[in-house]
């Protein structure tokens, strides 16, 4: 909703700024509160999670830094459909909601929302939300979003906006159900106990607050920071040229399944955005389905204020079109265990529409996927089940005047990173041989694309680990160059069982193998910017001696000759870049 800079009351600058600062700062006090007690390494070391406080109408007030990107676009809807059931009037303090249902939430069912009510001085004024991921929601849902799963209920368990305290009592019975339903209750019960808590801190810092300035003070704050952040967003798009700005890619199928087409179409005109993802393909049975706007928003904020806290007025000047049925706005009951994979392909894909619009801004496709999504499952020689987790990341595309960065987190994921070796090996049976660059894996250009990561694994008891591809289904469209650069090489998912002698591709999403059974992630490389003859030789050279460029690739892809020694054989390098040059110009 857009808020008019008229409608807002006047506030004194001290008493704003205060208030700007202070509200972000209650959803990062929640974040370290949740980071700091809760039990899976999905939370405390990969950070796959966001902390928030939302007005009773849905509205976004905070959210703390860095919490994942994907998912701002749906946290209202979730507050929105809980007021829709209960009423205004059917909250009470101490009311404690869990919520991770598709037809709502549109995501995989590990993506668990707990939310409170904060009240003053008797009146609902707000509510504190966590969303966190669960390892494990029963069905098939352990790990990553319920691999091979055909629908919701195959999927795992599903929340609508369930009380599971009201008024400060625990519905002990339905807390026992979810318990008995999951395969590492213990974590999940203490992921959930870490939630509320990171929830009940914002609703006493929230409520600290109306104390301290009183309620009508805060909220005309908070109107006013709406205002003023839709006002940066639409400054920073008028920037842009006028136009109507077009681009597509391609996502594979799921299995033997039929690709998808990814088409935008973005409209700028003056301070106002338009979004058009009606032209993707349309949901499909077991597919990559989502129910969410966040591959626009993301876009767009990363666009128009990339830094800025965010709150509701960074997406008021947007508009997002996106039909019921189409891929990224699927009906339930569609299956949205895999509903992340289009998003980074959709994101790359706006920014490759403004490529010729903003040549100086516009960097080359990263690797188009949340990374590979590591997880190995089982018991350990105790009889303890555990889960380890990471996320292995890829390369960022080259971009005007910089290399793309190495084995960064996609743009969809805040300040999401792998789970670190160390804490793998003390924590479950399983050794990590290798993690390191993925040499040759970014795409060849003036400005080379960032490194893929290569993660090999050792399994010490038997178990099942997640074999996805973690290429994000570009399997055929890899992360692309522009002005000239070449594309960066795609991700693969290898296996090997103890008593086989070569890696392997896996058979399906899951691998289930016995002990030395044996993983490897290669994650995709980013794609390349500019000529990569372009590209300084020397630049070349000290890429081949950091292991980043093979001989082969600085001879083939950049045309630079280098040695046995490790020294650029300069009469070489200029008979083979003047030879290409020669070749264009036939």
């Amino acid at each position: 909703m857009t808020v008019s800079m008229e409608e807002v009351p006047s506030l004194d600058p001290v008493t704003l700024e205060v208030i700007r600062n202070a509200l972000p700062a209650i959803s990062d006090e929640m974040s370290v509160d949740l980071q700091r007690t809760s039990y899976n390494m999905m939370i405390y070391e990969v950070r796959d999670y966001c902390t928030a406080l939302l007005d009773i109408h849905g509205s976004l007030i905070s959210q703390n830094i860095g919490g994942v990107s994907h998912f701002v676009a749906d946290l209202g809807v979730v507050v929105k459909s809980g007021v829709e059931r209960y009423g205004v009037d059917g909250f009470r303090p101490g009311d404690v909601l869990i919520h991770n249902h598709q037809a709502t939430a549109g995501q995989h069912l590990n993506n668990v929302v707990l939310y409170t009510p904060a009240f003053f001085e008797g009146e609902l004024v707000a509510f504190a939300v966590v969303r966190a991921h669960w390892v494990d929601v029963g069905g098939l849902s352990t790990g990553f979003g319920g691999a091979g799963a055909f629908d919701p209920w195959s999927e795992g368990l599903q929340f609508d906006n369930i009380k599971i305290y009201e008024a400060d009592v625990p519905d002990e019975k339905m807390i026992r159900m979810i318990r008995d339903n999951i395969r590492f209750p213990d974590a999940a019960m203490g992921d959930m106990r870490s939630q509320l808590a990171a929830c009940r801190l914002g609703e006493r810092r929230f409520e600290e607050l109306l104390g301290r300035y009183g309620k009508d003070v805060v909220r005309g704050a908070i109107a006013r920071i709406y205002a003023e952040t839709e006002a940066r967003c639409r400054a920073a798009v008028e920037e842009i040229p006028d136009g109507i700005y077009e681009a597509e890619s391609y996502l594979d199928g799921r299995g033997d399944g039929p690709g998808y087409e990814i088409k935008v179409k973005v409209t700028v005109s003056g301070g106002d955005m338009v979004i058009d993802l009606s032209g993707c393909s349309q949901q499909r049975e077991g597919g990559m389905n989502a129910r969410t706007f966040a591959g626009a928003f993301i876009a767009y904020k990363a666009l128009t204020g990339p830094l800025e806290p965010l709150n509701e007025g960074a997406f008021s000047a947007l508009e997002v079109i996106i039909p019921e049925g189409n891929m990224m706005m699927a009906r339930f009951p569609a299956l949205m265990a895999a509903w992340s994979g289009p998003l980074p392909t959709v994101v790359d894909t706006i920014w490759k529409a403004f490529a010729q619009a903003l040549p100086e801004r516009i960097p080359a496709a990263h690797s188009g996927s949340l990374g590979a999504a590591f997880s190995f499952s089982g018991a350990d020689r105790r009889g303890k089940g555990f889960v380890a987790m990471s996320i292995e990341s890829g390369g960022w595309g080259g971009r005007p005047g910089a290399d793309g960065q190495d084995v960064s987190m996609s743009v969809c994921q805040g300040d999401v990173r792998n789970s670190p070796i160390e804490n793998i090996e003390l924590k479950t049976p399983l050794m990590v041989v290798e993690r390191a660059l993925r040499a040759d894996s970014g795409g060849a250009g003036e400005f080379r694309g960032g490194l893929g990561i290569q993660t090999h694994a050792k399994a010490l008891v038997a178990g099942r680990w997640n074999s996805s591809s973690g290429d994000g289904g570009r399997r055929t469209c890899p992360p692309w160059g522009l002005a000239g650069g070449k594309p960066g090489k795609l991700a693969e998912t290898l296996v090997k069982r103890a008593d086989e002698v070569e890696f392997h591709a896996p058979s399906g999403p899951g691998f289930v193998g016995g002990v030395g059974a044996e993983i490897l992630y290669r994650t995709a490389g980013g794609g390349g910017w500019g000529d990569p003859r372009a590209r300084d030789p020397e630049r070349v050279l000290a890429d081949v001696r950091e292991g980043y460029v093979s001989l082969e690739a600085a001879r083939e892809d950049y045309g630079v000759a280098i040695t046995d020694a490790l020294e650029i054989d300069a009469t070489q390098t200029a008979r083979l870049r003047g030879a290409e040059r020669a070749k264009e110009t036939m």
